[in-house]
């Protein structure tokens, strides 16, 4: 048999559709180390980062304040300019130690590719979107994995940590490799450990998030722990890249399909005139068995909106359903349509039709003290609101900017209260946001749930 014969007829095409969900992994050669290890070989740098975003960069500083030299790669050389210029959107920890690194001779950010052959492990921190259809959007993960593969060479440690689908590990780095003739377990190692990145969040330190990590095979399981445990106190290895996979998809379905509830729990207490937060709250005294979650306007940034439809997409392939997160997830989608019915309802009760209506949206973020306006919903409630003829503005400390869902260019309100809204609308509450005027505002929608009772405050 040709040494790739067995590679190949294991190869599956992904255009449209993944691996089956049942499919057998590859029976890779086993073997301890690789047949050239990073000892063996001088490596210019110990990490290359591949993609340098939200998750990506606290990753790479996190990784060099552990005292590894780290290659910092992404093909925007303005996001790379962004970071120079120490103007990315961190927390203040990470602020600091961009400060140190960027003052560290060990430290390299750059745009060349070709650098990933001199790394002796490379991270893969790259987006996985979803398009208008909620269809999975590889492109950016396939192109990233095929620029790993094109300058892989033996000893090194292949990891992704983007989340994808189940399988991805396997299609877009190990049947590449070994068709390269890089097999991994012996010539390189290959793994998969999800990121736990929380924007905007300094609950747990880098360090403090447990990581989870599963390989190609076990010692290429045994590898990716060994550099996980350099930057994180505890490293949890599963049987198999995986089972990594799919530990992320559940992680935040989990939270997707809470979300759901809570929105659902919130439209529920409206209805029996009541408040929801005070069910919570009260729930939430229980020191078991109950996790708080909070309604809202809608769920934003890259992992809930998005990770779950990863999952639902390569069900399709099997003829499988999962009825409770498909109707998570279209009672999360449908989340922004229902705070625009609330704004008709508020100002038809003002006799006050939606067109030329004066509408300010209060912060923009999909979450507090972060820039981040990936899927947040407000941007969906912004263009409905226009299309329906409204005067629409908005007020956001951390967003300068924000799309209009039209072509067009909203910039941030410097002085909200000013702005003579016949509606408000409080989307995101920043920490920072001074919310005392609107005491005085004709009225207000709170998505948040978290107002103060007041006879002008009328809750999604």
């Amino acid at each position: 048999m040709a040494p790739n014969t067995k590679v190949k007829t294991l190869k599956t095409e992904l255009n449209g559709s993944s691996q089956s969900l049942h499919a057998p992994a590859p029976a890779w050669p086993e073997g301890t180390t690789a047949r050239t290890t990073t000892q063996d070989q001088a490596f210019s740098f110990d990490v290359a980062i591949v993609g340098m975003g939200y998750v990506g960069l606290p990753t790479a500083l996190a990784i060099n304040a552990s005292g590894r030299r780290v290659l910092g790669l992404d093909v925007s050389d303005g996001r790379l300019a962004v970071i120079r210029e120490q103007r990315a959107d961190l927390l203040d920890s990470d602020k600091e130690r961009l400060s140190n690194a960027l003052l560290d001779p060990t430290f390299m950010l750059s745009s060349d590719l070709s650098l990933l052959a001199r790394a002796a492990a490379v991270v893969v921190c790259v987006p996985t979107p979803v398009d208008e259809y909620l269809v999975p959007d590889l492109g950016i993960l396939r192109a990233a994995c095929a620029s790993v593969v094109d300058f892989a060479t033996a000893g090194q440690l292949l990891m992704l940590t983007s989340t994808t689908y189940v399988g991805s590990t396997r299609d877009l780095l190990a049947l590449p490799l070994a068709a390269k003739g890089l097999i991994p377990g012996r010539d390189v190692f290959v793994a998969f450990s999800p990121e736990r990145i929380n924007p905007g969040v300094d609950s747990f330190s880098h360090e403090d998030v447990p990581r989870v990590v599963g390989g190609v095979t076990p010692a290429c399981g045994e590898a990716a722990e060994r550099l996980l445990s350099a930057s994180t106190k505890l490293v949890h290895v599963v049987p198999s890249a995986d089972v990594a996979e799919m530990t992320k998809l559940v992680e935040n379905t989990f939270r997707a399909v809470n979300i759901a509830l809570a929105n659902e729990f919130a439209d529920i207490c409206h209805e029996l005139n009541m408040e929801v937060m005070d069910v919570i709250d009260a729930a939430s005294t229980k020191p078991y068995g109950f996790m708080p979650f909070t309604p809202g306007p809608g769920v934003g940034g890259h992992c809930i909106p998005c990770d779950p439809h990863y999952l639902l997409w390569q069900l399709r392939k099997a003829r499988l359903t999962a009825p409770v997160i498909e109707q998570a997830m279209a009672g999360i989608a449908g989340r922004p349509h229902q705070v625009v019915e609330k704004a008709r309802r508020i100002l038809s009760d003002r006799n006050h039709g939606v067109s030329g209506a004066r509408v300010m949206v209060l912060g923009v973020a999909y979450k507090p003290d972060v820039e981040d306006l990936r899927e947040s919903p407000a941007l969906e409630i912004i263009a409905a609101l226009i299309a329906d003829g409204a005067e629409v503005a908005y007020s956001d400390p951390w967003c300068q900017t924000a799309p209009d869902g039209h072509g067009g260019v909203l910039h941030s309100e410097a002085s909200p209260a000013e702005w003579g809204a016949d509606l408000v609308i409080l989307h995101t509450r920043h920490s920072q946001m001074d919310l005392d005027w609107l005491a005085e505002a004709a009225a207000v929608l709170d998505t948040t749930y978290r107002l103060t009772k007041a006879d002008n405050v009328t809750r999604l």
